[in-house]
Parts: C-alpha cells; sequence; structure tokens
C-alpha cells in the first residue's frame, strides 16, 4: 500500500515560461476573431485519506528499562570483528 507520496518531490510552482506558453497554445487553437478567448474550468477535487492505527495490547512485549543490557556494543564488535 505504498504509503508516502510519490509527489512529494514535485515541483509546486506553475514556472512563468509554462504559464505564457499555455496561454499561447490556447490563444492559436481558440481565440475568437474579436480576440477575446472563451475559457471555461472544471474543478475536480479528489481526496484519498488513508488512516494506519496501532494500540499497545498485554500480551505485548515491553522494551527493556534503559541500562538493564548485560553486555556491551563494544563487547559484541570485540567478539564479532568490526565491518567498517
Amino acid at each position: 500500500m505504498g504509503e508516502t507520496n510519490a509527489l512529494l518531490q514535485r515541483n509546486t510552482i506553475l514556472k512563468r515560461e509554462t504559464a505564457l506558453a499555455t496561454v499561447a497554445i490556447y490563444d492559436s487553437m481558440f481565440a475568437a476573431e474579436d480576440g477575446t478567448i472563451p475559457a471555461t474550468f472544471q474543478f475536480l477535487v479528489l481526496q484519498v485519506i488513508y488512516m494506519t492505527g496501532w494500540r499497545d495490547h498485554p500480551s505485548q512485549q515491553r522494551a527493556k528499562r534503559r541500562g538493564s543490557a548485560t553486555v556491551s556494543f563494544q563487547d559484541i564488535q570485540k567478539q564479532f570483528g568490526s565491518e567498517s
């Protein structure tokens, strides 16, 4: 279920050059002889909302108290070697 928005990195600003090119094309295709440009707009609003919920359950494991470890990461690194 792709829970990230693929459009987050899209450019949200309409550039001036793009707007002017669009106007020129629209003018060449639809302009009336008197120079006016008829325009109609249809807005489509589509909202999709995904919600994900999570709640603790009594049978779920709990995190140990901070500092309660009996082995340090340095000891593990010494035993298995460093991969860096």
